[in-house]
């Protein structure tokens, strides 16, 4: 059997939720946030979070603080001289390693190379 459609007020509500956490991680991208604290302050349930982040935002909530995060990076070092582990730990990682690797995967570069490249005269 199919699952009925949802009720516009279900849809509203995760838009929302959606809408709250997203607000709270691009003002805190910068800190450890973990999706029950976010759940716990938008006052929902953890799982009602996920299907927040999955129905209205089309991603997940790591995928979401990931890619803020990954955007502010790019910010820091197009418009910075401020070393690479310095820039890791403004956007939330702890560990330079960690956060090379995922920006690597994110942009599609190392972070030295990106900041090289922003800086050329091909730059976008």
């Amino acid at each position: 059997m199919l699952s009925a459609a949802k009720r516009p007020a279900t849809i509203q509500r995760r838009h929302e939720l959606f809408a709250e956490a997203a607000a709270i991680i691009e003002a805190e991208y910068d800190i450890k946030l973990a999706l029950d604290d976010v759940a716990r302050r938008v006052a929902t349930s953890r799982r009602q979070l996920q299907r927040a982040f999955a129905e209205a935002g089309e991603t997940s909530f790591r995928t979401y603080l990931q890619r803020i995060r990954m955007e502010r990076a790019a910010d820091l070092l197009r418009s910075s001289e401020s070393p690479v582990n310095q820039v890791a730990s403004a956007v939330g990682y702890r560990q330079p390693a960690q956060f090379a690797k995922a920006f690597r995967r994110h942009h599609g570069t190392p972070p030295s190379s990106f900041r090289d490249a922003a800086a050329g005269p091909l730059a976008a």
